[in-house]
C-alpha cells in the first residue's frame, strides 16, 4: 500500500467505530475511578480490545489495572510500538484532565492500525497505564525496562491549545511534617512549640523566594494537616509539596531551596522538621525535533492549527517513557482557550460534540504521525539520533 491507501484504511475504520469508542469515552467519564482505582474502567477497555481480536494481560506490570494488548498476525514485525492509554480521574472534578477520551482515542487507533502490522512490518501495543495523576505506572514500567525495546511510544492529550511539543516539566513530590509540642492554648501556651506556626513561616518563605527561581521552576503545595483542636497548640503538622522544572539540575536546586525554608522555619519555631517522598520522580519530557516535524506534517494535513507557541503543560509519566525509546505527547485542542486543565469547565467538555470531533482527529494523530515515520526509513533514522542524543 502507499500512504494514501493506508491514510485510507484507518481512516474507514476509525469512521466505522467512532461512535462505538465515544460511548465508552462516555461511559469512563461517568464512572470517575481515581488513580489506582482503575477497576471497572480497565476491565471495560480489556473487554472491548479482546472484543476486537486482541490478546490482552491484564492485570499487568505489577499493576491490577493495568494491561497490555496485542494484535497478533502471522508474521514476526521488524518494529514495535507502544500506543499508551491514561483512564483516571481527579478527585472531586473527574475526568478534568480528559483521560476518559485520550484513553478512548488510543484505543481506536490502535484499533484503525492494528490491521497494518504487516503493511508497517511493526507490532502495534496497547499499554494500559494508570495512576498518572498520582504515583504514575509508567515510571515503573520504565524502571522496569518494559520500553526499552520500542521504537517509540504515543499518545495524544486533551487541552486548551493544539500543540505538537509542549513544555513537559519535571516532577518530584514530598511532604513535609514539622513537629512541636503540643500545650493548653489557652491556660499554659507558653509550654508549646507551635508546628503549625513552622508550616506557615515554610509556606511564607516559599512564597518569598518564588521570586528568585527560574520561570520554569514552579513550586506549590496544601496544608495537609494543620492541627487537632483549637485549644491544644498543634503539635504535628504536615504538608504536601510539588516541585517542577524542565531541566533535572533545576529541579533538585528547587527542592534544596525549600528545604532550607523548611530548616529555618523549624529553627524560628523551635520544632523540628523531615520530609517524605510521596510519588515517583516525573522526568521531564525529552524533545525529538524529527518526530516534531513529521506531527506538524500531521496536524497541517488534518486542518488543526498551530496558532499558538507550545506552551507549558505541567507533568506527565510519560516523560519518563520518552527516555526509553522516543515518545510523543503531542496536545488537541477539545475546549475553549480560556478553560484550562483540572477545571471543572474542563471536565464539562469531555463528553460534547466538540469531544467527539478531538476522538476521531486524534485518533488519526496517532496513526498518521506511526504512518509517516514507518514508511519512511530516512525519517525513522533520524527520529532514533535525535533520541540517542543527551
Amino acid at each position: 500500500m502507499d500512504y494514501q491507501e493506508l491514510k485510507k484504511h484507518v481512516t474507514d475504520v476509525i469512521k466505522a467505530n467512532k461512535d462505538e469508542y465515544f460511548e465508552l469515552n462516555k461511559w469512563i467519564f461517568d464512572k470517575k475511578e481515581l488513580s489506582g482505582e482503575e477497576y471497572e474502567t480497565s476491565a471495560k477497555m480489556v473487554q472491548l480490545l479482546k472484543d476486537k481480536g486482541f490478546t490482552v494481560e491484564y492485570p499487568y506490570a505489577g499493576f491490577d489495572t493495568a494491561y497490555f494488548a496485542a494484535f497478533p498476525t502471522g508474521m514476526a514485525h521488524k518494529r514495535k510500538i507502544a500506543i499508551l492509554t491514561e483512564y483516571d480521574a481527579l478527585p472531586e472534578v473527574g475526568h478534568a484532565c480528559g483521560h476518559c477520551l485520550s484513553g478512548s482515542i488510543s484505543l481506536l487507533a490502535g484499533l484503525a492500525l492494528s490491521g497494518l502490522q504487516d503493511e508497517l512490518d511493526a507490532d502495534i501495543n496497547i499499554i494500559g497505564t494508570p495512576a498518572e495523576e498520582t504515583d504514575g505506572a509508567k515510571t515503573y514500567m520504565a524502571d522496569a525496562g518494559i520500553f526499552d525495546d520500542y521504537d517509540m511510544a504515543i499518545m495524544v492529550h486533551m487541552s486548551n491549545y493544539n500543540m505538537v511539543e509542549p513544555d513537559v516539566k519535571g516532577l518530584i513530590s514530598y511532604d513535609y511534617f514539622f513537629h512541636g509540642k503540643a500545650a493548653h492554648a489557652g491556660s499554659t501556651p507558653w509550654e508549646g512549640r507551635n508546628a503549625l506556626n513552622a508550616g506557615q513561616l515554610f509556606m511564607h518563605a516559599i512564597d518569598m523566594m518564588r521570586q528568585h527561581i527560574m520561570p520554569d521552576c514552579r513550586v506549590h503545595g496544601i496544608f495537609k494537616r494543620g492541627g487537632d483542636a483549637e485549644n491544644i497548640v498543634p503539635d504535628e503538622v504536615s504538608l504536601g509539596m510539588y516541585m517542577r522544572s524542565l531541566d533535572l539540575d533545576r529541579l533538585n536546586d528547587l527542592v534544596r531551596r525549600v528545604d532550607l525554608c523548611a530548616e529555618g522555619a523549624a529553627i524560628a519555631t523551635e520544632c523540628t522538621w523531615e520530609k517524605k517522598q510521596t510519588a515517583q520522580l516525573y522526568m521531564p519530557l525529552k524533545k525529538n525535533p524529527a518526530g516534531r516535524r513529521v506531527l506538524e506534517e500531521v496536524y497541517e494535513e488534518l486542518g488543526l492549527p498551530l496558532d499558538a507557541p507550545d506552551r507549558s503543560f505541567g507533568s506527565t509519566d510519560a516523560a519518563n517513557v520518552s527516555w526509553k525509546c522516543p515518545t510523543f505527547h503531542p496536545m488537541l485542542e477539545t475546549v475553549p482557550h480560556e478553560i484550562v486543565n483540572h477545571q471543572r469547565e474542563f471536565a464539562d467538555y469531555m463528553t460534547t460534540p466538540r469531544a467527539y470531533d478531538s476522538l476521531s482527529d486524534g485518533a488519526m494523530i496517532i496513526c498518521l504521525h506511526c504512518i509517516k515515520i514507518l514508511t519512511n526509513d530516512e525519517i525513522f533514522r533520524q527520529m532514533k539520533e535525535d533520541f540517542s542524543r543527551k
